[in-house]
This record gives structure tokens, sequence and C-alpha cells, in this order.
């Protein structure tokens, strides 16, 4: 489920699993912790859209929610999930060692997404459309997240772009 900020790709990737009595809801963003009011905001109408029978899980391993058995599992959003590994991987700090150490954890995903028995359905922005980033860093990210998504794309069934709240399925 690729598409821009506030386009509906969250809700669209929730319509999807709707049926299913239980989901395994993967959030991949920091957790909320009064520091930014916004984020918490986005936070809470995420949690306040979620039915109860459904089971938060607040990680970045997804390789281990994605290699054991369960019900569908839907993760929200793989751009957070990227954003997090980075800077446990030490690109934003350019410690060393640390891009080999982001490709390593991005073909694990690929891997484990791969290998996975369990229904999977995933948001991410595509910010490849958009402005181009002023800073290194903001490129950085942006065709980090265009490779992580291309690559999620080639090995899924399915692939959704949100536009405007308007889904078009790709694949």
């Amino acid at each position: 489920m690729l598409g821009g900020a506030r386009s509906g790709k969250s809700r669209h990737a929730e319509q999807l699993v709707a049926r299913a009595r239980r989901v395994e809801y993967v959030a991949c963003g920091l957790p909320a912790d009064g520091s930014d009011p916004e984020w918490d905001g986005r936070i809470a109408l995420h949690r306040d859209r979620r039915r109860a029978s459904w089971r938060t899980v607040e990680t970045v391993d997804l390789g281990a929610v994605l290699g054991r058995p369960g019900p569908p599992v839907l993760v929200d959003c793989l751009s957070t999930w990227l954003a997090r590994v980075m800077d446990d991987c030490g690109v934003w700090s350019d410690a060393a060692g640390a891009d080999a150490r982001l490709d390593a954890a991005v073909d694990a995903l690929v891997t484990a997404w791969e290998g996975t028995r369990r229904r999977v359905v995933a948001v991410s922005n595509e910010v490849g459309s958009g402005v181009v980033p002023a800073t290194a860093s903001g490129r950085r990210y942006r065709d980090e997240l265009g490779i992580l998504n291309t690559r999620i794309a080639a090995a899924s069934q399915r692939v959704w772009l949100l536009t405007a709240g308007l889904p078009q399925r790709l694949r």
C-alpha cells in the first residue's frame, strides 16, 4: 500500500484485513511519549480505528513477526521502519559499517517477506514523486525508501497506490 502523506493508505490497508477476526497490527514508528503532540495525535487516530480483537505489536523486528505463524499482519509502516533502522544502524551519524548493517537489515526483511506464510498488508510512503529533499540526509532517506518499496513490491502478489484517497491496484 503505497501513497503520499494523508492519502488514506492506512485506512485502506485496514479495510483489506477487516474481514479477519484477528489481526496482528505492527506499529513501526516511535511510541507516543508526549514529546511531540502532533505525532501522538497521529498515533491516537490510528489506535482508535483498530478493532479490540487486533493485537498491536510495537517493533522494528519484522523478520520475527513474519517468521512465526499467526493471523494476518498489517505493517504500519515501512517508512517509519526504515527511518528507525537507519538510525539503529548508525546511518545518520556515519558510523563505521552503517551501510552494510542497513543493507543486511533490508535484505533480512525482504527474505522474511518472501518466506512468510502469513498474509501481510504493509503501508509505505511513496516519496519519490515529490519535491527533491533539500538535505543530503533527506535525499538518502528518499532513495533508500524507494529501494525498499521496489524490493517489497517485487516480492508481493498485490501492490496498491493511493492518491487523494483513491486506491489503484498496480499489480
